[in-house]
């Protein structure tokens, strides 16, 4: 028999909405105690509905909800929690790209209270005008660490030795880095050990760090993502050709 489960007040964003039946929506909030939950929004797309302004993304919210555990939950209120994050122009699209990387990489109802706190800080240095690529390399890697999928930036996958700032590496995905043999390359991208050992200590201000951390975070999200395309990916290419 199924259970009757109430969340108040719980800290939470949208991280997508779409039209359900005739009034309602169907969100996609990310709770920092809950994870992901699909919550029906029942009549905000009423005119006049008092809930509809609230519900956007990247604005802190508390929201609470009840249903059948296992099935579909009703959102049953809905308050603002701080400030709504200024994001506009071409701040929304890396914004979009955290919320479609949350979804699709977190298994809902996991609660990931960690990546919660670093979705809000990643909101907010964009709001506050932080270059969007590092901002976004950073939350990548600790989305990576806190999942149980981090990644080994400072020693050999192989030996156990430490990296070598002159040496090359490839990065073996489920392994780490591998120290390159010279004429035994590959077509895999190689990475220097000063740019790994770098990227270790957070540091992604050199521009070769942040092209290294670009192509490694894309080659271990594809592979964890089944090689599966993110929608923003694919805009954020076409709007620069």
């Amino acid at each position: 028999m199924s259970v009757v489960e109430r969340v108040t007040l719980e800290p939470a964003f949208v991280l997508h909405a779409r039209a359900y039946r005739e009034s309602s929506d169907l969100l996609e909030v990310f709770g920092c105690h809950a994870g992901l939950v699909s919550l029906v929004a029942r009549g905000v797309r009423r005119a006049g509905s008092r809930l509809r302004p609230l519900l956007q993304p990247f604005r802190p919210l508390q929201l609470s909800w009840s249903g059948r555990s296992g099935g579909l939950m009703t959102l049953t209120g809905a308050e603002a929690d701080g400030a709504a994050r200024e994001l506009a122009g071409g701040l929304l699209l890396p914004a979009f790209y955290i919320n479609e990387l949350l979804l699709r990489f977190l298994h809902r109802g996991d609660p990931h209270p960690q990546i919660f706190a670093a979705y809000g800080q990643a909101l907010g240095q964009l709001a506050e005008g932080m270059a969007a690529e590092p901002v976004l390399r950073l939350f990548e890697m600790r989305l990576l660490a806190e999942t149980g999928y981090g990644l080994n930036l400072d020693h050999e996958a192989l030996s156990g030795d430490p990296l070598e700032p002159d040496a090359g590496y490839q990065y073996l995905v489920e392994q780490g880095p591998v120290r390159v043999v010279q004429g035994a390359m590959g077509s895999a991208p190689v990475f220097s050990g000063a740019d790994l050992l770098a990227m270790a200590r957070g540091e992604l201000d050199a521009a070769s760090t942040l092209h290294s951390a670009r192509r490694l975070l894309r080659l271990v999200l594809d592979h964890h993502l089944g090689g599966r395309p993110l929608r923003t990916r694919q805009v954020a290419r076409a709007m620069r050709h």
